[in-house]
C-alpha cells in the first residue's frame, strides 16, 4: 500500500476520534455563517447591485451582468486565497487559517452593508463594492478546503463520506439563510427594498461571524495533520512540493469541481436572474431555490452514505450524468412558467443533483493526496476550476441570454460544463476501493 493510502485510512477500522463531533459541529458552523455571507452577494446581484452600484443602459440586463462581473471577480480572487490558505495551513496547521478566512469575511460583508450606492459617490461604490467582493473572494478561497479537512482529518475512512458530507451542507444552509433573509426584508420594507432593506442582511452578519469566530478559536487542531507532520515533518514550500508530486491530482480536482461550481451557480445564481427575465415572481423563485437548497442536507448526507458503502467515484460520477441529462429539461421547465414545474425543476437540479455531487465531492476529492500537502492541492485545484466553472457561469450564462434571449445556448454551455466532470470522474481512481471497504467493515466487526 502506497504512503498515501496508509495516510488516508490510517484511522480505519474504529479508532478512537474524541473531538469527532466538535470538529463536525464546529465545519458545520462555520460554514453556514461563512456561506450566508458569500451567497448575499449572489442574491443581491440579481436583485439589487444592478440598479443601486451598476446603473448602465436601458436594458435591466446589462447591470445585472456587470454586477455578476462582480462576483466573477470575487471568484477570481479565490484561487488566490486558496494557494495562501494552503501554504499556510500546511505550515502552521487548520485552525489558525479557518479563523483568518472567517474573520475576513465578516468583516467584507458588513462593509458591504454600509456602502454608500452609485448614484451618491459615482464610481466610487462599484469599486468599493468589487474591493470587499475580492476580500471575499480570498476568504472563501480557504474556507471550503479547510472545513472538509477539519472533519475528514478526524474520521476514519469507513466514516469519511457520511460524516465529511455535513460540511457542504453547511454551506447550503448557509444559502438558505441568505435568500430567507432577503425574503423576509423584501416583505418588511417593501418599496424601500432597494434603498435600506437590502442592507440588512449584510448588517446582520456581524452578530452571525461573532458565534463563528468563538467556535474556530476554540477548535481544536485536525489529528491527521498533527501525526502526518510527526512522521514527515511540515512542508517548508507545499505549493511547489503539491505541484511537483501531485499535478495528475490537481487536474482531477479541478475537472471534478468544474461542471459542479458552474452547475451551482447555474442553477441558484443564475436562475434569479432567468426568472426576473421571464416574468416571474421573485417570492416564487426564491421561494423554490429556499426549498430545493434546504433539501440538499438529507440528499448530500445519503450520498455520503453511499459513498462509504459504494465507493466515491460511482457516487460521484451519478452525479455529474445527472448535471448533462437535466441541462435541457431544467429550462424548459422554467419556461413554462407554471409554479409547480418551475419549483419542480428547481428541486430535481439544487436538491438532486447538486445534493449528490456535494455530498460525495469531500471525501473523493480529500483523498487524492497525502495530509501534508492537502490543503494546497484542494486549494489550488478546487478554486481555480471556482473561478472558471462557478465564477463565470452566471455572467456568461446572463450575456448569452442577452444576446439570444434564449434559454437554449444557456442549456448548452450547462450541458459542456457537466460533460467535463463526467470525462474528468470516468479517469479518476477510486479512492476508497472494495477491498479496502471489505477490511475495514472487517475490523469494525472485530472492534
Amino acid at each position: 500500500m502506497s504512503t498515501q493510502s496508509i495516510e488516508t485510512n490510517s484511522h480505519a477500522g474504529g479508532a478512537r476520534r474524541p473531538s469527532v463531533i466538535r470538529a463536525v459541529a464546529t465545519s458545520v458552523i462555520g460554514q453556514i455563517l461563512e456561506w450566508y455571507d458569500f451567497f448575499l452577494y449572489g442574491t443581491a446581484a440579481a436583485l439589487v447591485f444592478g440598479k443601486a452600484f451598476f446603473p448602465i443602459g436601458t436594458d435591466p440586463l446589462t447591470g445585472t451582468i456587470a454586477a455578476y462581473g462582480g462576483l466573477a471577480l470575487g471568484f477570481g480572487a479565490r484561487p488566490l486565497g486558496g494557494i495562501l490558505s494552503g501554504h499556510l495551513g500546511d505550515r502552521f496547521g487548520r485552525k489558525m487559517v479557518m479563523t483568518l478566512t472567517l474573520t475576513g469575511m465578516g468583516v467584507a460583508t458588513f462593509l458591504m452593508g454600509l456602502l454608500p450606492t452609485y448614484d451618491r459617490i459615482g464610481l466610487w461604490a462599484p469599486i468599493l463594492l468589487v474591493a470587499l467582493r475580492l476580500v471575499q473572494g480570498l476568504a472563501a478561497g480557504g474556507e471550503w478546503s479547510g472545513s472538509i479537512l477539519l472533519i475528514s482529518e478526524n474520521v476514519p475512512a469507513s466514516k469519511r463520506g457520511r460524516l465529511a458530507a455535513w460540511s457542504p451542507c453547511g454551506a447550503s444552509i448557509g444559502f438558505v439563510l441568505s435568500t430567507g433573509v432577503f425574503m423576509l426584508m423584501q416583505e418588511i420594507a417593501g418599496s424601500e427594498f432597494l434603498s435600506w432593506g437590502w442592507r440588512v442582511p449584510f448588517l446582520l452578519s456581524a452578530l452571525l461571524i461573532g458565534v463563528g469566530w468563538y467556535l474556530r478559536v476554540h477548535m481544536d487542531e485536525s489529528v491527521e495533520f498533527k501525526e502526518s507532520t510527526k512522521r514527515a515533518g511540515a512542508a517548508n514550500a507545499p505549493l511547489i512540493e503539491v505541484l511537483k508530486s501531485h499535478p495528475h491530482a490537481i487536474l482531477q480536482v479541478f475537472g471534478l469541481r468544474f461542471g459542479e461550481g458552474g452547475a451551482s451557480w447555474i442553477f441558484f445564481a443564475f436562475t434569479i436572474a432567468y426568472g426576473k427575465f421571464l416574468g416571474l415572481s421573485s417570492s416564487l423563485v426564491l421561494g423554490g431555490l429556499t426549498f430545493s437548497m434546504a433539501a440538499i442536507v438529507p440528499v448530500s448526507l445519503f450520498a455520503g452514505y453511499l459513498c462509504d458503502k459504494l465507493g466515491r467515484k460511482p457516487v460521484y460520477l451519478t452525479g455529474s450524468v445527472g448535471v448533462v441529462l437535466f441541462a435541457w429539461p431544467f429550462f424548459e421547465m422554467l419556461n413554462t412558467r407554471e409554479p409547480w414545474m418551475v419549483v419542480f425543476a428547481l428541486i430535481i437540479a439544487n436538491s438532486l443533483i447538486l445534493g449528490i455531487l456535494e455530498g460525495s465531492q469531500p471525501a473523493l476529492i480529500s483523498e487524492l493526496f497525502p495530509a501534508r500537502l492537502r490543503y494546497s492541492g484542494l486549494g489550488i485545484g478546487r478554486e481555480l476550476a471556482s473561478v472558471a466553472g462557478g465564477g463565470l457561469a452566471p455572467m456568461i450564462a446572463t450575456g448569452l441570454l442577452a444576446h439570444f434571449r434564449s434559454s437554449w445556448p444557456i442549456a448548452w454551455y450547462l450541458g459542456v460544463l457537466g460533460l467535463v466532470t463526467v470525462i474528468t470522474t470516468c479517469l479518476t481512481r477510486e479512492t476508497y476501493p472494495a477491498s479496502e471497504r471489505a477490511a475495514d467493515r472487517a475490523a469494525e466487526a472485530r472492534d
